[in-house]
């Protein structure tokens, strides 16, 4: 190989190094905060469960002859 076309593939391959890292850096960002890591964390333990507090109110309003 020549010393320009050595060169060209050190820069080539330094780029890819920088890319490779830059692309660990970000995938370990995004699962760092994964949803079902909080959940088992319990970060939503002390939150309500709205849907279900809903569904009751939907069905008091039926039995009263309300509608939905």
């Amino acid at each position: 190989m020549t010393e320009p076309a050595k060169k060209v593939a050190e820069r080539a391959e330094e780029r890819l190094v920088k890319v490779a890292e830059n692309v660990r850096e970000r995938f370990d960002r995004v699962t760092e905060g994964r949803f079902s890591d909080k959940v088992k964390e319990g970060r939503f333990a002390d939150q309500t469960d709205h849907g279900v507090d809903r569904a009751r109110d939907d069905e008091r309003r039926k039995k009263q002859g309300g509608s939905t």
